[in-house]
């Protein structure tokens, strides 16, 4: 049985929503065990069974439409594009389909799940430190096409605040765009310019900015967590989880 995190959150009864941990699959190290990460270097036919297996335990309606993911901010509407052949290049999506699922990859980057109030609209974003200074969050919430005051969103696994280290370009980024951004970095004493870095606290403050109020989760810490959660800054090498959120008629949510 694979190993999953439901978000504590108030969704619509149409709203279904996973985060995968590294637990359950059939990888091997470094990759053990549910690695769903095709680009990592593991093996194609076990990624393939673990992506098998996700989709019986999580009782996935449809395969997850997952994207080649660079870093960047752009989201796509899934409605007609999930018979691509080829991945699609983006690190966000949403839909407005029954069963159509939409899936982010990541090993310390925050993946943030959107709903609206109405049960009709999801969405999915990759926000590592890149894609949540060049916006990536708010181009999600646009592509939702929803008053920010509708939505909602939730925080999943991703470095946290006692682990994730940058350097003095990063801050200096981010407090450019907003002021406000420094209450995310806290110095790190004897170091040449290291700040510690809060993903969580960064989101927070964007989701603030582009009206959306309501946010919840944004607890865990995938490098600390090194039984449950893939961590990239911690061991290179590594597996993906997959956080994945689609709709449903109210009936068939259990």
């Amino acid at each position: 049985m694979t190993g999953f995190l439901k978000p504590h959150w108030p969704a619509p009864a149409t709203v279904r929503a996973v985060t995968t941990t590294r637990l359950g699959g059939v990888s091997v190290s470094p990759y053990a065990s549910l690695n769903l990460g095709d680009h990592v270097g593991d093996d194609p036919q076990a990624v393939a069974a673990n992506r098998r297996q996700l989709r019986q335990d999580a009782r996935l309606p449809a395969d997850p439409v997952w994207l080649r993911q660079v870093h960047g901010i752009r989201c796509v509407d899934l409605l007609g594009d999930k018979g691509s052949d080829a991945p699609l290049e983006a690190d966000a999506a949403v839909t407005r389909e029954l069963a159509t699922v939409c899936a982010i990859l990541t090993a310390d980057c925050l993946p943030v799940l959107f709903c609206n109030d109405a049960g009709t609209v999801v969405g999915a974003a990759h926000a590592g430190w890149r894609g949540l200074l060049n916006g990536v969050i708010e181009a999600t919430v646009a592509a939702m096409a929803e008053a920010p005051l509708h939505l909602m969103a939730w925080l999943g696994p991703a470095i946290g605040p006692a682990a994730f280290e940058v350097g003095s370009e990063v801050r200096e980024a981010f407090v450019a765009h907003h002021p406000a951004a420094t209450s995310a970095f806290t110095a790190i004493p004897a170091t040449d310019g290291k700040w510690l870095c809060d993903l969580y606290g960064l989101a927070r403050q964007r989701l603030l900015d582009a009206g959306v109020r309501r946010v919840h989760g944004g607890e865990r810490c995938t490098w600390q967590e090194k039984e449950e959660f893939f961590s990239y800054r911690r061991d290179g090498a590594t597996g993906r989880m997959a956080s994945l959120i689609w709709l449903e008629t109210p009936q068939d949510k259990s």
